[in-house]
């Protein structure tokens, strides 16, 4: 399985309100941000982890040419307008297969996201997208599906059949690259419009519930995440 993380952002918000680290950098229990997902994906079957990190990022590249010597990273520093243009970034290192892409504030728990990996490994459709019901983002994206769980589409309001919203964990297939580079000629940006292309490109994608999962946008996240990771 290939791995990516996103992890391009500068973290402004952290850093208004008192967070001396980058994003990527912010710990939990100790523990990295991105250090905590390359262990979680090395665990899961990793043949490849790629990370793009923005070129204000020198502690992030220092700790990631560290780790590199012990897990099988491709290290990509480049300024990107958006969460697409950074996925677009690590594209050439996606090709041959399935992957799975997260950002790097994505928080949850270990033995669900195994259950969800397992899965997808399974799976014949083009992709399995995280759902959770758990809302806490400040602009969440909806997600629609019918019975089967096939996902018809992403809101940016809630339809009146919407029970979930995207967790910000993307399994993949080859096709979606194709879809995120008719994404960038044509020069849209944002993940969601990328994620409604996949939609209108006639991509299967499934949902699947994924518990709770927390992003790190503000102080306050970082202890609301340690509890939900030290509570049963």
């Amino acid at each position: 399985m290939k791995y990516a993380i996103i992890a391009a952002g500068e973290g402004s918000r952290l850093a208004q309100e008192g967070i001396e680290y980058p994003k990527p950098l912010v710990p939990l229990f100790g523990t990295p941000l991105i250090e905590r997902l390359i262990g979680i994906f090395a665990r899961h079957n990793a043949h490849s982890i790629s990370i793009v990190i923005n070129e204000k990022q020198p502690q992030t590249l220092a700790l990631l040419e560290k780790l590199a010597q012990h897990y099988p990273l491709n290290i990509v520093v480049k300024n990107t307008q958006s969460s697409m243009h950074s996925m677009h970034a690590l594209a050439p290192y996606l090709r041959g297969g399935k992957f799975c892409l997260t950002t790097v504030d994505t928080i949850f728990r270990e033995e669900q996201f195994a259950a969800y990996i397992g899965a997808f490994e399974k799976s014949s459709n083009d992709g399995l997208m995280a759902v959770t019901e758990f809302i806490d983002d400040e602009k969440p994206l909806y997600v629609s599906a019918d019975a089967d769980m096939r996902i018809t589409g992403f809101h940016d309001t809630a339809p009146d059949d919407a029970r979930y919203i995207s967790g910000g964990i993307y399994a993949l297939n080859d096709a979606s690259l194709d879809t995120l580079e008719r994404c960038i000629v044509s020069g849209q940006s944002r993940m969601r419009n990328f994620q409604r292309s996949l939609i209108s490109d006639g991509l299967v994608l499934e949902a699947y519930p994924l518990g709770k999962i927390i992003d790190i946008d503000h102080a306050a996240d970082i202890r609301t995440a340690e509890e939900f990771l030290g509570s049963k």
